[in-house]
């Protein structure tokens, strides 16, 4: 797969979980197992939004950095360690009991990213 499209899937991929987070976090959270009971929690939700969506706005404005470039190898490195984060604090909440139905996704999604985006980079070298 080409960067470009690599970059336009990942950045489509968080824009519709920050519009899903953002728009109707009391039908998305409680498949992972939480509740959403207060408008504090509704806020919580929404504020994580402008981060999922910062971070497909970023893919967006990087798809046409130059195969191979410092920028291509720079935005995929740093997608790919939030990736690795995100694989990190999602595991810690399944183990922990935080996250359960359908909350074991997100460890393996956010693990499949970061697979993806390595192999990006090592195919951009």
């Amino acid at each position: 797969m080409t960067s470009k499209t690599f970059l336009t899937a990942h950045g489509a991929v968080y824009i519709f979980f920050a519009l899903a987070l953002f728009l109707a976090p009391q039908l998305l959270w409680p498949q992972y197992g939480l509740q959403v009971n207060d408008r504090y929690a509704v806020f919580l939700s929404q504020h994580n939004s402008i981060f999922l969506g910062g971070i497909g706005v970023i893919s967006f404005l990087f798809r046409t950095a130059e195969p191979g470039s410092d920028a291509a190898r720079t935005i995929l490195t740093g997608l790919m360690w939030t990736n690795v984060l995100g694989a990190a604090v999602t595991l810690y909440a399944c183990i922990a009991g935080l996250f359960t139905g359908f909350g074991w996704s997100d460890p393996a999604f956010f693990a499949l990213l970061a697979g993806l985006c390595a192999a990006q980079l090592r195919k951009n070298g």
